[in-house]
């Protein structure tokens, strides 16, 4: 597929389209974020995969589970020793 696309200047910048089938071949959407590297005189575009963005659920997924753990987690700080452990 070949497309032309023309230089302008938009406020200080310069920029120029890309058509939503190029978008869509590359795999991104508009506000995605590309890599932009000159090989043998060519533009070449790359878009860059962000870091996984998590959701508050993911973040909060198993914090129950985690909160029982540490709760048994802190009996062992204040247990009298049984051993030869040094206090």
């Amino acid at each position: 597929m070949t497309n032309t696309a023309k230089i302008r200047r938009q406020g200080g910048a310069t920029v120029f389209s890309i058509p939503p089938a190029l978008l869509k071949m590359l795999g991104v959407e508009v506000g995605a974020e590309l890599t932009l590297v000159v090989s043998n005189g060519a533009l070449v575009a790359t878009p860059t995969r962000a870091k996984k963005r998590y959701t508050l659920a993911e973040l909060l997924e198993g914090a129950d589970e985690m909160s029982e753990l540490n709760k048994q987690a802190a009996a062992w700080n204040v247990s009298p020793p049984v051993g030869n452990e040094v206090s």
